[in-house]
């Protein structure tokens, strides 16, 4: 009997919603102290009474964040179990024991690999062919035995092939200590190096130089190049370049050809510069490639004895392809175009090989890769046959081949690695992601449409849905979009998605501006002083999608993280009636004050992207729509919001400063849910296991709220 009353019990809570719980039980929402801070700039003073949660160390926001926490484990308690269940399905969609497919770098051949229950890759090589032994040169596992976080930045080997560089973070801050193995004898070296940008290291010829970007501390902006000898002090490093101009974003790199060690630095929009060193002589001296000069944004690629350059001079927004010899590549005069501006086609992009080159192009949209012969000129296009897609260059080290390496995969197919022979045309699979558990790509649709923005701008729809589900508006969706830095949102495909889609979800992929899917202009017409087309476009796809059907006008959910967390928060203010629930990621919601104090990590690389608010029409402007000071007294969705304690990009206190100001002016009872990974930043969880955990949080609430209990 007293089994029977515990499943009625159970069977009681499970149909109830959070809300319906909370009134049940009683659970009691997290509160803080108020304390006013004015704000005052320009004549103009706002008051904020949750300033003071911007002390890390402190235990009263530390007990503020747990509490948050807790509260959020007891209203979604009665979930928990359909939570753990979620991640019990997606974690058995993936094939645990797997490898990625090869690549050859001089003697050897690359790959990682993941062991049976393994959280973390495993980075081996094999000499001369795929028969060979296999040499393990870091084992994720075993370095992040005791580390409640841990990420590899980047790897770089010596060109003798002996001598491994890595970069390890522990805290999730991208603060990487930089490693040296020696691969001959398998054992670290003495030599280390703290606070390194990730992935920024690169070999001088001689197999004992290298070159590595630090961090400035307060801004977390890679500023500084140092040379380092192995074996020497590090102290006594010798700083080769430092860069003086906080707003820009900088990192070091060998160049394909292996000739150049290449030390960038630019912005979007603002201007860019690459300084060359031969690797042959790395006691020498930088030179600039060309100095900067405001406007100008260029990219370049070495081949024989010329540079490729990938550059917007003469008002070539979406960039055109130039090439000039060595030696002449600060004579304007002595560049020669191969490759004009077109105004319909955005160049993303080149690989360089002796007979061959590839251009990444982007076409209304999408992604095209053209192959061109570098004696014959004769050029094609590859043919990926679906709507909606995403396709790009892969791991080409090689330059003396006529194979190209191309990743493809779209909403319905998994991801693929291709090895494309450039002169029979000739493709070879050379993987598929393997999804366990039954999935055929056959049970779901994909569809491309084109939304009519208020200003009448078409914007671009990626939708997928199981085949099963009914596009009559009866079914709930779920709408994503980032639209920030130029960043282009393709149609990829994602294993954890099929949780909604196989529940009756339809999911929708907004390409709104502040992407660059478009164009460079796309990217213009959705920054600075024209921000707000990125939050009318997606009010406005929502609202196509809820009156052509894809959409029951009561269970549209939306979903974006960062500064797709800044549109949730600016999206919810316009338009708060159009969704059932949010998601909103480490949003970036206090613009304003973040952008005013320069002490923060990253601000001030964003001037050209948000503006700069010490001018009065930036502050103006940025504050008609900051999503924490737009707030107001009125309804608002259900939402999760979520954050990492450790976020360099966006720190923890904006998120919980909004949720708590949110709390306190909004009327309604919906819920308002916040998540802080206090071991975690920016990107959560480390290990492929555990973020899945943080997926199931997630669906679980959009599915809960969407009448799905199961």
């Amino acid at each position: 009997m007293k089994k029977n009353i515990l499943l009625i019990s159970i069977l009681v809570i499970s149909e109830m919603t959070f809300g319906q719980l909370m009134k049940k039980e009683g659970i009691s929402i997290p509160a803080a102290s108020k304390k006013p801070h004015p704000l005052t700039i320009h004549g103009h003073t706002r008051t904020d009474n949750y300033y003071w949660i911007n002390e890390r160390e402190s235990p009263e926001v530390l007990d503020y964040l747990n509490s948050e926490n807790n509260y959020l484990s007891k209203v979604m308690a009665p979930v928990k179990p359909f939570e753990d269940r979620l991640f019990e399905e997606m974690k058995g969609r993936i094939k645990e024991a797997d490898q990625s497919v090869p690549y050859k770098d001089g003697q050897y051949y690359y790959y990682s690999r993941f062991i049976q229950g393994g959280e973390y890759p495993v980075y081996c090589r094999k000499k001369g062919s795929l028969e060979g032994a296999e040499e393990i040169l870091l084992d994720g596992n075993k370095l992040a035995e005791g580390q409640s976080y841990f990420n590899i930045g980047g790897f770089e080997i010596s060109d003798n092939e002996q001598i491994m560089a890595f970069g390890i973070d522990t805290i999730s801050r991208r603060n990487y200590t930089l490693r040296f193995k020696d691969l001959k004898t398998g054992k670290l070296l003495d030599d280390v190096i703290e606070l390194t940008e990730g992935g920024n290291y690169a070999w001088g010829a001689d197999n004992k130089t290298i070159f590595y970007v630090t961090r400035d501390q307060q801004t977390l902006l890679g500023d500084k190049v140092y040379r380092h000898i192995l074996g020497t002090d590090v102290k006594r490093d010798e700083l080769v370049y430092e860069e003086k101009d906080n707003q820009y974003y900088m990192g070091i790199y060998r160049t394909k050809s292996k000739k150049y060690i290449s030390i960038y630095s630019g912005q979007n929009g603002v201007a860019t510069e690459f300084f060359l060193l031969e690797a042959s002589n790395p006691s020498g001296k930088f030179e600039s490639f060309l100095p900067r000069k405001k406007g100008h944004e260029y990219f370049i690629d070495h081949y024989q004895d010329k540079f490729y350059v990938r550059t917007n001079l003469d008002n070539a927004v979406n960039f055109k392809l130039m090439e000039v010899k060595e030696g002449k590549t600060a004579d304007l005069t002595a560049w020669k175009e191969v490759i004009p501006h077109r105004p319909e086609v955005l160049l993303e992009g080149i690989e360089v090989f002796k007979n061959h080159m590839v251009v990444q192009e982007r076409k209304e949209g999408l992604i095209n890769l053209k192959i061109i012969n570098q004696s014959t000129k004769n050029e094609y296009f590859l043919d990926f046959g679906e709507p909606a897609y995403d396709a790009y260059i892969g791991t080409n080290p090689e330059f003396d081949t006529q194979t190209l390496r191309f990743g493809y995969n779209s909403m319905t197919t998994p991801s693929s690695t291709f090895d494309y022979n450039m002169d029979t045309k000739s493709k070879v699979l050379m993987k598929e992601q393997e999804i366990l558990g039954g999935f055929d790509k056959n049970n779901y649709k994909t569809e491309r449409i084109f939304v009519t923005a208020r200003d009448g701008a078409k914007v671009p729809v990626s939708i997928v849905y199981h085949k099963d589900t009914k596009i009559d508006g009866t079914a709930p969706l779920l709408q994503y979009a980032y639209g920030s830095y130029g960043a282009s949102m393709d149609a990829s495909f994602s294993s954890n998605r099929l949780s909604l889609l196989n529940r009756g979800f339809v999911y929708a992929l907004c390409h709104i501006r502040g992407g660059q899917e478009m164009g460079r202009n796309w990217y213009d017409d959705g920054k600075m002083f024209k921000k707000k087309n990125t939050f009318n476009d997606f009010a406005d796809c929502s609202k196509f999608l809820i009156s052509h059907h894809f959409a029951h006008k009561e269970k549209l959910f939306a979903m974006g993280g960062s500064a797709g967390g800044l549109l949730m928060g600016a999206v919810i203010n316009q338009a708060p009636e159009l969704y059932k629930g949010v998601v909103a990621a480490v949003p970036f919601v206090d613009v304003v004050t973040t952008m005013l104090d320069e002490t923060i990590p990253l601000t001030t690389g964003e001037f050209e992207e948000w503006g700069n608010p010490k001018n009065k029409d930036s502050y103006d402007y940025m504050l008609s729509y900051s999503p924490y000071d737009n707030v107001e007294a009125k309804s608002y969705p259900n939402m999760l919001v979520t954050t990492g304690l450790h976020d360099s990009q966006v720190q923890y206190w904006e998120p919980a400063k909004w949720v708590l100001k949110l709390r306190e002016m909004k009327k309604d009872n919906n819920l308002l849910l916040m998540h802080t990974n206090m071991t975690a930043g920016h990107g959560g969880a480390s290990g492929r296991f555990s973020q899945l955990r943080e997926i199931a949080m997630e669906y679980v609430f959009l599915l809960d709220l969407a009448g799905i209990k199961q």
